[in-house]
Order: structure tokens, then sequence, then C-alpha cells
């Protein structure tokens, strides 16, 4: 099989190889990748920002296919399943995380295309216990997003309580598929883009949002809580300053850049400021229920395989509405 794989840590771009096509092991499921969601995860993995990837190594966590083979002990998969494949890729099922539901704080947790090779190849094999089937009112490349941008987006989403005006920092990937879930809830929603991304503004308005802005524009009212998608530390004591009282800001990536130091009347008030970690197997299926009820519509820009650098490229660079995804 062909696959694009990172074959030194922090290398920065990937390169096209040719593998012997995995098996599916006892527990595991073999995959024939249909489409493959770029994730700025990836690009973490890719430029060394998250370090200790078991290189060489194939990214991807945003994975749609079809089951072709099904190993040994595997119950409720079949060949000819169409599921999909997110970050978590295995927990050890046995320690005090795992037993209480927590199984995305697992010390002995393995990730999809960063301790186990991805989805940015032609087949892929996976934890049966991390393959989840997948609503069919979503074409491959439109179901992609779901692994990752709307599973991760929606745990931080939850973390958000009944807020009713909600702010997004940086409108890609999971800001625009969270969005029309809280839109549909009756939220109303503050985008916030990098400053002169009229589009992206634009792009927002045309999901539901009440306002869109820059990342440093003051709202028209305060927010009742926030999300901060974007990697940039400094949105931290931002989006504070723009919250009221009580309110809770949740800091969503796997990386973000350092923190800068800030006035404790910031944190003031009871606001609250949280962290969200990978995904529990539940928030997989509670969220794949919900967004078929919610009609929510994932935007994306398709991409060969070979083209993954490209890809990668314009996530980095903020040239794309929604989500970029790879097609084999």
């Amino acid at each position: 099989m062909r696959a694009m794989m990172l074959l030194r840590e922090g290398a920065g771009e990937l390169e096209m190889c040719d593998l012997e096509r995995p098996i599916a092991l006892p527990g595991e499921v073999l995959v024939k990748v249909r489409a493959c969601g770029v994730c700025r995860t990836d690009l973490h993995v890719v430029c060394g920002e998250l370090p200790h990837a078991h290189v060489p190594i194939v990214p991807g966590h945003e994975i749609v296919g079809v089951i072709e083979q099904v190993g040994d002990s595997v119950a409720g998969l079949v060949v000819g399943d169409r599921v999909g494949i997110p970050w978590l890729g295995y927990s050890c099922g046995a320690c005090v995380y795992c037993e209480s539901g927590r199984e995305n704080l697992c010390a002995s947790a393995r990730f999809t295309g960063y301790q186990l090779d991805g989805g940015y190849a032609e087949y892929t094999v996976a934890d049966a216990r991390y393959a989840f089937k997948l609503p069919r009112s979503y074409s491959d490349i439109h179901a992609a997003p779901l692994l990752c941008a709307g599973l991760i987006g929606y745990r931080a989403y939850r973390m958000t309580g009944d807020a009713r005006r909600l702010g997004l920092y940086g409108f890609g990937a999971a800001a625009h598929i969270i969005a029309q879930v809280a839109v549909n809830e009756g939220r109303e929603v503050y985008a916030f883009t990098r400053p002169g991304n009229d589009s992206g503004q634009q792009f927002a308005r045309s999901l539901g949002a009440s306002w869109a802005g820059a990342s440093t524009d003051a709202p028209p009212e305060l927010l009742d809580a926030a999300i901060i998608f974007a990697p940039v530390g400094a949105l931290v004591p931002e989006a504070l300053s723009r919250s009221a009282p009580g309110a809770v800001i949740v800091c969503a990536g796997i990386h973000m850049s350092a923190i800068p130091s800030f006035p404790y009347d910031l944190l003031w008030q009871e606001r609250v400021l949280r962290s969200v970690a990978n995904l529990t197997r539940q928030d997989a299926r509670d969220f794949l229920a919900l967004v078929t009820k919610a009609r929510v519509k994932t935007s994306v820009s398709e991409y060969a395989l070979p083209d993954a650098n490209r890809a990668l490229a314009d996530v980095r660079e903020g040239r794309i509405e929604g989500a970029a995804v790879l097609v084999p």
C-alpha cells in the first residue's frame, strides 16, 4: 500500500512510501481508508511540537473507511461496515480512569497517527473498541472532520455548561462544526478569527454566528463561555478579559504556545480556566447521534493523498474554510 509518512521526528514534511499492507490481529480491524481529515494536531506531530512521536509514523486520526478484515475476538463489527477511527486509539481498560469512563486520561493510552499508524494511507488497522459506525447521512469526506474536529470540539463544548453567549476563538474545522451545534441549541455564537480574516468571519456568520470579528476585538456582550481552538496562549487572557463573571474558558487543543502572565482580576469572580484532553468512547457515541439530529454540515476541501504536505500547509496558513480531507 501507499502511505504518507513522517520518517523522523520534527522533519516538518511527509514522504510517500510503499508499505506492506497490515493485517488485523486479535481485537483489531483492517480498514480500507476512504478519507482522512487533516487536523492541526497532525501539524504539531509533523513539526515536532508534540514530542516523542513513534517515528516512522503514518499520521492522520480522522479516518473514514470500510472494514476488510476482522481479527479474532472482535464483536459488533463485520466486514463491510463503514467506521470512523479517532485520535484515541487504545487504552488499558483497567486503570482508575478507564474504569470510571475517563479513558481519555489513561496513562497507557496510545493515539492514532502519533503512536499508532493512522489514515494518511490506503489501509490502516485499529483497535476495534475505537472504531465507530458512522451515520449514513454523511459521505466519506464529510464524515471525516467529525472524528476529531467534531469529537474534541464536542467534548470542549460540553464543558461550557449551559452558557448562552459562547465565544469560539479560531474558526477552523472544529469551530465550524460546534457553531452549528450551539446555534441549533439556541445559543448565541461569537466567532473570533485572525485579524483581517474577513472571509473567515463571513463564513462564521453564514453558519449562524451572531457576531464575528478579530481575536483582539471586543464582542458586543460579555461571554458566558469561550472555547479556544487556536493554539495561541495569548488568547487565554484575551478571552478572560471578554468574559462575564462565572464564565468558563476551555482550552481545546492538545498543544498551545505559552500562556503569558495575566492579572488575577481576569480570573476573579469565579471564572474558570480548564483544558480538554482527547476524547472518550461515550463522547463518540453521543456526538455521532447528535450531529444527525442537529443536521450539522461539514465544509471540506479535498486533497489527493500525495498532496498531504500541501494540505498541511494550507491548514497552517488558515487557507481552509472548514476542514481539509485527504482521499487515497
